[in-house]
Order: structure tokens, then C-alpha cells, then sequence
């Protein structure tokens, strides 16, 4: 049995290469940039009005003119137009290509209406309103880094340089697997002595979130039907995640199965509740996560373990650590890691107080939805004390 530190350094220790893929535009937000996106043109294209109004030469100013009559109107899109009198001016919409022989935007609120065109109201300065050409960026220049998880405001960015098709990571291919002769599907009637299998579906809905597309398995408690299926499962997956049949009872099969399918186990059993019985092993560019079949346990699991080990194999830097403060004292005695369900409040002070909710241990299926996510308690320590600073593991958005 290895504890928490050794577990995650030996978890993030076995990445595995997943590859890139094509994904059309509007499907890239979440996803990994496989590589630097750089600009087609500069931006502005040209020099773009910034204001609704008229564009004039400042010469003109300067020569004490105040007057101008209406040369021409431009709207946005239309072609580049050049200024013919230089004593004239252009109306001119936002957005539009500012006119050859013009240097300065006035806008409306600055102006009179005359018959034929606008006085000038206000002092003027040269090159007023225009957003002139290059000054966000310069063709060529790399605007998204290598790496970059895409947030919708960078959609954005990658529309305006042509992007209709975005090179990324690809997420890995993962097999979800319950284990249990007493487990049916949902939609069934359960017997008496049955349960519905639910951890996987929360499983499942949470590696969505993630962006990652999976798929379910049951294994009955037959070595037979476990071997055969995991066989098959192997040549189509990148990760298997299991959820049951690790630990040691009579009928916990899978970690013997694994072996003889020359999985190496790399760590079994771990200093901590919940997930103490978690099973972590490789074969060639396969991983096995096996985590124990109560709900928080494998809750737990998924996020100390298999969240860090993706972030690590798409070049991500893990999760800032999340620190909070206890709202109240906590006792727990074993010599054991403790990922505490906790719920999280905004104090007077600015700070997140976690409030700790045992529930009724792993099993407990609905304690953890009024719950934001694990405060962590270190071995070594048998009593926590109120304002006492930890680090948080949220298992869902905290603040959106």
C-alpha cells in the first residue's frame, strides 16, 4: 500500500501520447491547441472608423476651415474611397475604410447639421476616431500559443484569421466498467436483493463535462465473462476506468484477471478513504484505473487521480490548488488521507469556508449532491481545527 504522493507521482509519471485531430470551429471550445495559430492578415485589414460621422483632411482645420461640405457616403464594406477635395469631407459609418486624403473622424455629437455637410463644434485633434491598420496585431504573428485550452474568446480569434477547421489534442478513448452480480441497468425493476447501476452514469456524465466521450460495460462476477470482455475492450481503448471488483472479497476477480492479461501492476491499495482499495496499472499504451465501487470512492478517485494524469498527457499544468478554511473543527482517526465532502461558503472576510458533511460513508449516494467537492486532510493528524487552512478538490464548477 503507497500513499497519496507516491500514488499521484505514479499516475502522472505514465502519460500517454493521444495524438491530434481536425475539429471543425464551432465544436473546438474546451479543447487543446495542437499547434500555434498565427494571423493572415493584420487587424484592422485597414485603417477602420471608430465612430459614426464625417472623415476630413486636419489640414483643413489648420487653415481655419470649419465647414465641410458632403463629398460622399461610405457605409462599412464598402470599397476604399478617396477624398477628391480636400475641403470636403466623407460621412462615414463605423467601421468603414477610412478614405484616402483623409486623416481624422469627427463624430456626430461634435458636429451641426448644415444644407450640404457639418460644422465643427469641438477642438479636433489630428487622427481622432480610427483604429488604425496593424495595431492588434501584425500579420504572421502568433496570436494563440501551442497548448491553449480554447475558451469561447478565442473562438473569436481563430474565426477572424480563416480557422473553419482546428487542429487539436485528441482526449483519450475511455471504457467504463461496472463490476457486480447485484448490479442491473437502470432502467430495470430491482429486486430486493439488486441495485441500479448508477456510478458509472456519474462517471460517465463527469468525463462529458470533460469533453471526453465513453463508453459503459458491466462484468457479471464470473473470471470467465471478465477476461473475455476485457480482451476485447483493450484493442479499442485508451483507458479503461472500473468502478468495483477491487477489493479484497471472495468474488473481487479484476486485479488477479488484470495481471494474467499482463497488466503491470504499478500501485494497489492506497493510505486514504475514500478509494483506499484503488488498483493502478499499465500494458504497453493501455491504463487500467480501478477504482473501489462505492460512489464516493470512486468520486474521489477520478478527481485526485485521473483528472491530474489528463491534464498531464494534453500538456496542461495541473489545477491551482484551491485553499480554504474550515468553518468548524473536524475529527477523523485514522492514519489515513481523508478526502472530506465538504460544501463551500464566501465568509465576511472574502474567504471559501468548507463545511464538512461525513454522510453516511462511501455508499452514501446523495450526501455529495449537496456538496461542492473534497477538503483534504493529511495523515498524521487525528483533529482539524476550525480556520485551519486545507487544500479543496471541487467536484463540479464552484462559481460560474
Amino acid at each position: 500500500m503507497v500513499d497519496v504522493q507516491l500514488a499521484l507521482k505514479t499516475v502522472l509519471q505514465n502519460p500517454i501520447d493521444l495524438g491530434d485531430e481536425l475539429v471543425p470551429l464551432e465544436f473546438a471550445v474546451g479543447k487543446i491547441l495542437a499547434e500555434d495559430i498565427r494571423s493572415d492578415r493584420s487587424l484592422p485589414p485597414f485603417n477602420r472608423v471608430c465612430m459614426d460621422g464625417i472623415a476630413i483632411n486636419h489640414q483643413a482645420i489648420r487653415n481655419g476651415q470649419k465647414t465641410f461640405q458632403i463629398e460622399k457616403v461610405i457605409a462599412a464594406g464598402d470599397p476604399e474611397y478617396t477624398l477628391l477635395q480636400v475641403d470636403h469631407c466623407v460621412e462615414i459609418m463605423t467601421g468603414a475604410v477610412l478614405p484616402k486624403n483623409t486623416d481624422t473622424v469627427i463624430r456626430y455629437e461634435d458636429l451641426g447639421r448644415e444644407k450640404d455637410g457639418f460644422t465643427i463644434l469641438a477642438e479636433i485633434r489630428q487622427g481622432a476616431n480610427i483604429h488604425n491598420k496593424g495595431t492588434d496585431f501584425s500579420k504572421d504573428e502568433v496570436l494563440l500559443k501551442k497548448h491553449l485550452k480554447l475558451k469561447p474568446v478565442d473562438i473569436n480569434i481563430l474565426a477572424s484569421v480563416g480557422m473553419a477547421t482546428v487542429m487539436v489534442k485528441k482526449m483519450p478513448t475511455v471504457a467504463l466498467i461496472s463490476s457486480g452480480n447485484e448490479l442491473i441497468p437502470v432502467h430495470l425493476k430491482p429486486e430486493d436483493h439488486q441495485i441500479r447501476i448508477s456510478n458509472i452514469h456519474m462517471l460517465k456524465a463527469r468525463l462529458t463535462q470533460l469533453g471526453i466521450k465513453s463508453s459503459d460495460f458491466h462484468f457479471k462476477d464470473e473470471k470467465t465473462d471478465i477476461r473475455e470482455k476485457l480482451l476485447d475492450i483493450m484493442k479499442s481503448y485508451d483507458v479503461i476506468l472500473m468502478s468495483g471488483g477491487v477489493s479484497k472479497g471472495k468474488f473481487d476477480f479484476i486485479p488477479g484477471i488484470l495481471d494474467e492479461l499482463g497488466f503491470n501492476k504499478l500501485f494497489h491499495g492506497v493510505k486514504q478513504r475514500p478509494g483506499k482499495p484503488m488498483w493502478f496499472g499499465r500494458r504497453d499504451n493501455n491504463l487500467v484505473f480501478a477504482f473501489p465501487g462505492n460512489p464516493v470512492s470512486s468520486l474521489a478517485c477520478l478527481h485526485k487521480y485521473f483528472i491530474p494524469w489528463l491534464n498531464t498527457c494534453l500538456k496542461q499544468d495541473l489545477p491551482l490548488k484551491l485553499k480554504v478554511k474550515l468553518a468548524k473543527d473536524v475529527d477523523f482517526k485514522p492514519d489515513l488521507h481523508y478526502f472530506a465532502q465538504a460544501s463551500l461558503s464566501i465568509g465576511n472576510d472574502g474567504v471559501n469556508y468548507a463545511t464538512v458533511s461525513h454522510g453516511n460513508g462511501s455508499g452514501d449516494i446523495v450526501n455529495p449532491s449537496g456538496m461542492d467537492g473534497f477538503v483534504e486532510f493529511p495523515r498524521g493528524s487525528s483533529r482539524f481545527l476550525s480556520g485551519e487552512i486545507y487544500n479543496f478538490i471541487p467536484f463540479h464548477p464552484i462559481y460560474s
